[in-house]
């Protein structure tokens, strides 16, 4: 018994010892905190999105659809195809100035459009890495629509009904700038708030029977004020007098690009 109390007396003296500072001290073993790296969110650098500017131009058929690729913390592309028509034209009063010349029945339109686009994100401008801020890209327009009219001409030299077959065309180059948001990470709204370009236009209409030249000019006018009411721009991109007497028109002119967006990102 006296040599157990032995053994344990001189345990804890070598314990008290080597925890003296003089002589030692004990190891422990403290806890440690390992930082590790946050979970990085992560990126959707894909978006489909719709076009809801064309539906309100030019009618609920214009339908165009868009993808755009992030390709690094300040660049992307993207593309733009769907639908695109000329709106119907409303019906003109027989008590106007010209009753011998009047609108009777609207056809289905028909076209498509394409745009394509390569977009710079001002990392100077910018609090977000893109797609969200503003941005300034190149781009390049493609359309091409059209639609069938019968119209009811009574003049001295024709008394009946007349199809036309008329289409409008172009391929502009541009630049633009736009802004484009991101709600609850996934949404996209995306604004091009100026698209200047330069674009060359093509304007024909066909008719399904021969008419005399005046009663051409006067059909063909008629065509150009519905076009001039429904289509933005009509008046500074096309020669309103060489349609009206020939029945087309095709020059280089100014045009412009505006267009919101909405996007899913994935």
């Amino acid at each position: 018994m006296k040599k157990l109390l032995r053994y344990s007396l001189l345990s804890l003296a070598s314990i008290l010892v080597m925890g003296h500072p003089v002589f030692g001290q004990i190891d422990t073993v403290s806890p440690v905190l390992v930082q590790t790296d946050p979970v990085k969110e992560k990126k959707f650098k894909n978006t489909v999105r719709f076009n809801i500017t064309n539906p309100l131009i030019f009618g609920d058929k214009s339908l165009v659809v868009g993808y755009e690729r992030i390709l690094n913390d300040s660049k992307s592309f993207s593309i733009n195809i769907g639908q695109s028509e000329l709106p119907e034209f409303g019906l003109f009063n027989p008590d106007s100035d010209n009753p011998e010349a009047k609108l009777t029945k609207n056809s289905a339109g028909h076209g498509y459009n394409t745009t394509a686009d390569f977009r710079f994100y001002l990392k100077a401008e910018n609090k977000y890495a893109a797609p969200h801020g503003i941005y300034l890209a190149p781009y390049v327009a493609f359309a091409t629509m059209g639609r069938k009219n019968t119209w009811s001409l009574n003049t001295d030299n024709f008394n009946g009904e007349v199809v036309t077959d008329f289409n409008l065309s172009f391929i502009a180059v541009g630049g633009e700038l736009g802004y484009q948001f991101i709600i609850w990470k996934r949404v996209a709204l995306d604004f091009i708030l100026i698209g200047p370009s330069m674009a060359a236009y093509k304007l024909k209409a066909k008719l399904d029977t021969s008419l005399d030249p005046d009663d051409e000019s006067l059909l063909f006018q008629k065509i150009s004020e519905a076009l001039a009411e429904k289509f933005p721009g009509y008046s500074f991109a096309f020669d309103d007098a060489e349609f009206v007497k020939t029945g087309t028109s095709d020059l280089i002119g100014p045009s412009f690009r505006y267009v919101i967006h909405v996007g899913f990102r994935f």
